[in-house]
């Protein structure tokens, strides 16, 4: 039988298991350095199941997005969230797009596209907005989502090391060696493949210095948590396309996040082993810019400007820099070199997984 190390316990790592497990007939180690699978980028993010509407400027992420969107929807029914109505407004300045483009898009991808009525476009400022729509879109619920996914790692008989740190990926004899610790233990696995699922931290185990360095980059990003006046807790907004914001149900915490393009990032690098992006998470205290976002926002939404806010969640957001001009979502799925037996993964969003999935099926994983 196959063997395969996974590293990160993250929605990918884990469904990467379950897939080399399930459909490739792998046994499969799973490692997640914290004692919970899906506590990282799966769980600190804007929990929206995409549809297409985020990428106007990235038909092909956008298109994608709306051929995974049921299928997300169909195998974690129990975590999606649709008791919310998701809008999508157009800034009248400074918008990438305009309403022609945006209908254009929703036509070419057959996305649910409609005009907000009157009592819904009254929310927004109209010197700041030019157009509103409804549209299809749903959220997740990560903490449904992480115990739906270990019910299935366990009945796949994956076994699964939490709190277990990998420490190197070599060459090992007839595949791939693994070395990793769990407090004060030190484990090594020799495995056929490995899959290197760690998002923010892939260039740690990459072959070369420079390997990662050259396509990724990362941004130190703050998600605010805020719970917003009655008006609006009904609804998922998003404003676009540009320097401007999202407020989407967060079902976690029974709240509502709060992200802006400007003022989310804190800070921005590109890959370098000397940075280690959960250094630089874990440093030294956060300052929340809420207040910027708030006041920013209020601007197209005024009502916003009456939210509570709650706390700040913080994570290291792992982009592909070939994306900087377009803001599209594509996967990265790459065997490193020089012994082509580790697998690097890299997906925008969470339902970029079936294109992995797709990916993987065109690969010889016994070669």
């Amino acid at each position: 039988m196959l063997t395969a190390v996974v590293i990160g316990g993250g929605f990918y790592g884990c469904s990467i298991a379950l897939y080399l497990a399930q459909q490739r007939g792998f046994a499969v180690t799973l490692l997640e350095t914290a004692p919970q699978i899906m506590q990282r980028a799966s769980l600190v993010n804007q929990a929206r199941v995409h549809n297409g509407y985020h990428y106007p400027r990235s038909l092909t992420t956008a298109a994608r997005s709306r051929a995974n969107y049921p299928l997300f929807v169909a195998a974690y029914a129990e975590s999606v969230v649709r008791d919310f109505t998701k809008l999508y407004a157009l800034a009248r300045i400074g918008s990438k797009i305009n309403a022609k483009q945006m209908e254009s898009l929703c036509r070419s991808i057959d996305a649910p596209l409609v005009r907000a009525p009157r009592e819904i476009e009254a929310l927004f400022a109209p010197n700041t907005v030019s157009d509103v729509y409804i549209v299809e879109e749903y959220a997740f619920n990560s903490a449904i989502l992480a115990r739906k996914i270990e019910a299935e790692l366990l009945a796949a008989g994956i076994d699964i090391r939490l709190a277990t740190e990998a420490l190197a990926v070599e060459q090992g004899p007839g595949g791939v060696r693994v070395e990793a610790q769990r407090g004060l233990e030190h484990y090594v696995f020799d495995a056929d493949l490995a899959f290197n699922c760690t998002y923010c931290n892939l260039g740690q185990f990459a072959s070369k210095s420079t390997e990662m360095a050259q396509v990724l980059r990362h941004e130190l990003t703050e998600i605010s948590l805020i719970e917003p006046p009655d008006e609006l807790k009904a609804f998922g907004i998003t404003v676009m396309d540009g320097p401007f914001f999202s407020c989407m149900p967060f079902p976690t915490a029974g709240l509502h996040s709060l992200t802006h393009v400007r003022y989310t990032p804190h800070a921005t690098w590109d890959e370098d082993r000397n940075l280690a992006p959960d250094r630089i998470l874990h440093g030294d205290g956060h300052q929340t810019r809420v207040d910027w976002m708030l006041r920013d926002a209020q601007r197209f939404l005024p009502a916003l400007g009456r939210s509570r806010y709650v706390r700040s969640l913080y994570e290291v957001k792992t982009v592909l820099k070939i994306n900087d001009g377009n803001d599209g979502r594509p996967i990265m799925l790459a065997r490193s070199p020089p012994y082509g037996k580790m697998f690097s993964v890299l997906g925008g969003k969470i339902d970029n997984i079936y294109d992995i999935i797709e990916r993987l099926n065109s690969e010889d994983l016994a070669a």
